[in-house]
């Protein structure tokens, strides 16, 4: 075990009384960086789903067969986006949007890294063998206020809920986390809310490791 991480971990967990683990969630650029002692997940599931998996405990790295979701695995750069979700017909077709040209607009908005990635590595963060891309919290309302405002008594800014309600694990909460590098706070989506349980007083927040303990310092200082 990591002690920075289950420090930080456990802080988190006693500062926001958080239900479930704080998720700690890595793109694996190449085989080679599979921590060692990290399983092969044998079940196909989706990214949301591997993140609760991992929030109650378990430990495990997944490649591009055990991605159930295409739109998922294109945004986190297992694989490149298929063309139908690229364009927006997917989702113009479960009626998520007036026609396929402002689906195409939306889904182009939708955050997803620019880089090939072998697999992705989920963990509890207290007990992750590698060093966090993103940490990954799911927190009822009061509980991502109190991260806001943690996030503005530090790094003196505005927050950011970006989101569209559609990629919401995945592109809203690890992509653009990583990407822009900072906090990225959004409300879910229904293949969440239905495959992964997420439940309907949660929300979620993406946080990069890079200013995680900046976070942690601010929450206990405000507490």
């Amino acid at each position: 075990m990591n002690q920075q991480y289950a420090a930080l971990s456990d802080t988190l967990q006693t500062e926001l009384g958080l239900n479930g683990a704080p998720v700690a969630i890595k793109l694996l650029r190449t085989e080679a960086e599979v921590p060692k002692g990290l399983n092969h997940l044998n079940e196909v599931m989706r990214h949301c789903e591997m993140v609760q998996k991992a929030r109650h405990g378990s430990k495990f790295y997944a490649t591009v067969e055990q991605h159930a979701c295409k739109g998922g695995a294109g945004m986190l750069g297992v694989i490149d986006i298929p063309e139908n979700i690229k364009s927006g017909e997917f989702y113009y077709k479960l009626g998520r949007f007036e026609s396929v040209e402002h689906a195409g607009e939306t889904m182009h908005a939708v955050p997803g890294v620019d880089f090939k990635v072998y697999g992705t590595a989920y963990t509890p963060l207290a007990e992750a063998p590698f060093e966090p891309d993103v940490v990954l919290l799911i927190v009822n309302p009061r509980q991502a206020m109190l991260i806001a405002q943690a996030n503005v008594y530090k790094l003196h800014a505005r927050n950011t809920a970006d989101f569209s309600g559609i990629q919401s694990l995945c592109g809203d909460a690890v992509a653009a986390p990583l990407i822009r590098g900072h906090i990225n706070f959004t409300l879910g989506c229904s293949g969440s809310r239905k495959y992964a349980k997420v439940s309907e007083d949660e929300l979620i927040v993406g946080v990069p490791m890079a200013i995680l303990p900046k976070l942690i310092d601010a929450l206990q200082k405000m507490a």
